[in-house]
């Protein structure tokens, strides 16, 4: 019989710490919810002392998730952890999770703490996690360059202190597979009460190699893989929860493990998170990019036509992905948009079902066909962003070969409907122009994207820009069939997740 693995879901939290990816309470929630549904066993929602933003999220989600354990993020400190709990206990099944650097490098010049202090100080938060909870998981933070002796003899006190899960990191993404396994290995061997505990990894992807590190560290004994969606997070992200799943479930007698992930909703949960972020997947990422299952090569569309399996290790509806999609256009129904809303995952209230109805008919009269990738927009314009404070009531534009560029803005500040008109080196750049005098905002772009949601000209165009203001960085996202305007939405976007980050200053973890 097939070992059970842990799926720790850590989206929410480290993967929240890649530049400008801050979601708000109602798009973490969301997310959640779709982690639940997708299987996974541990939900990370959050770092609660770091903000009251994050404070709020988590509990929200606490209150929210019903079948996944809700873990909260907190430092070895009693401050840190009474925070976690108060944010936590609301949950079906909480877990606090607490962290301590162990390796040499940060003791001696981040800590400045002995090891002797760094077990005590270990233990003492340990024992008082465990007085809210027994569910308590520790993780040495730099595990990777820590030295394995005093791994586990931390691990063997925190264990006996009342951890039930320890966790070993690889914090900066510095461990080589064949190393990282052999160190688990080790930790497995020579701590003594390994057996009363679940051993976990958390990688990261600085050298490439978070998948194949966590799949070593599989092979070596640890049964819990802390993972993000697409694989976000801090610097280069984490470990893949697709790619770890998808291989796992691909080459089921490399390791003799099973997860309770259900795969067809990989894909959609992939979208998902990809609209709250902003972060765009990359179109050779495997598993959920565009051309994870694309054939251009004529000997490979050959093979394929014959046989899938001769190009195609997994079938594309493992992943959730099908050919077979109900066709949406200007003559669907509310009661078919809701149907096929559900089948995308999506267990919208009959008021949210409304207001993507009443954005969805619109865009119908603009488009032959409404595709998956759509209505996905729909839903997050219309159900994600009800808190902002900035929101395009009204654009127009004058540009052309003989015309200087102007835009004409009508915009909506806490409710209040204020107009302008400013020009620009182009009609994006009057735009952009003129909201930032409307909203008084002194924003820097860094980067702005553009890129089609589906095939033909009709397709929307689905822009992303990311803002840095006053050393904070947000990502900004918009959708819409004319560019210009899907530029405009974006950029207000952003400004409203720059607002959102002014009032909760991102605190890194250091997992």
């Amino acid at each position: 019989m097939k070992e059970k693995l842990y799926i720790f879901d850590t989206t929410l939290r480290d993967g929240e710490q890649s530049p400008g990816a801050s979601m708000n309470t109602a798009e973490k929630i969301r997310i959640a919810t779709q982690l639940e549904k997708l299987g996974v066993d541990v939900i990370e929602a959050g770092f609660p002392a770091s903000s009251e933003g994050d404070f709020e999220a988590v509990s929200e989600v606490a209150k929210k998730v019903v079948n996944s354990e809700i873990a909260a993020l907190c430092r070895a400190s009693v401050n840190d952890i009474d925070r976690a709990w108060k944010a936590v206990r609301h949950a079906a099944h909480p877990r606090l999770h607490t962290f301590l650097a162990t390796s040499d490098i940060h003791m001696t010049y981040k800590l400045k703490m002995s090891r002797e202090e760094v077990l005590a100080t270990a233990v003492d938060a340990i024992k008082y996690a465990a007085s809210f909870t027994d569910n308590v998981e520790f993780s040495a933070e730099d595990g990777s360059r820590s030295d394995p002796d005093f791994l586990c003899q931390i691990f063997e006190t925190v264990i006996d202190a009342g951890a039930k899960v320890v966790n070993l990191p690889d914090t900066v993404g510095y461990a080589i597979p064949k190393e990282f396994g052999e160190l688990v290995a080790y930790v497995m061997k020579n701590t003594p009460n390994i057996d009363k505990a679940i051993l976990s990894v958390h990688c990261h992807n600085d050298l490439g190699l978070a998948t194949a590190n966590t799949l070593a560290a599989i092979h070596a004994g640890a049964r819990q893989a802390e993972v993000t969606i697409n694989g976000i997070g801090e610097r280069a992200g984490n470990t893949s929860l697709e790619e770890l799943v998808m291989t796992l479930h691909t080459r089921p007698t490399y390791v003799p493990v099973t997860t309770g992930i259900e795969t067809k909703r990989i894909h959609p949960t992939s979208r998902l998170v990809s609209m709250i972020t902003g972060i765009m997947v990359q179109p050779n990422k495997a598993i959920v990019g565009a051309n994870a299952f694309a054939h251009e090569a004529g000997i490979h569309q050959d093979g394929v036509l014959k046989n899938p399996m001769t190009y195609e290790i997994m079938k594309p509806e493992t992943v959730g992905l099908t050919s077979n999609r109900m066709v949406m256009g200007k003559h669907s129904g509310k009661h078919a948009l809701r149907k096929h809303l559900k089948n995308m995952g999506y267990d919208l209230s009959e008021d949210e079902v409304k207001i993507v109805f009443e954005k969805f008919k619109v865009l119908s009269d603009k488009k032959k066909i409404v595709h998956d990738e759509d209505i996905e927009a729909l839903v997050n314009e219309g159900i994600l962003r009800t808190s902002d404070i900035y929101s395009l009531e009204y654009l127009h534009i004058s540009s052309g070969t003989t015309v200087f560029p102007t835009a004409s803005v009508k915009i909506s500040i806490n409710g209040k409907v204020i107009k302008g008109t400013g020009t620009g080196n182009g009609p994006i750049d009057a735009t952009y122009h003129t909201i930032s005098e409307m909203t008084q905002t002194r924003s820097e772009l860094l980067r702005f994207s553009i890129n089609a949601l589906t095939d033909g000209t009709d397709a929307q165009g689905e822009v992303t820009v990311r803002l840095k203001e006053d050393g904070l960085i947000a990502l900004g996202r918009g959708t819409d069939p004319d560019i210009i305007t899907a530029s405009a939405y974006a950029y207000v976007n952003g400004l409203n997740r720059l607002e959102y980050l002014k009032q909760n200053p991102p605190q890194e973890s250091g997992l």
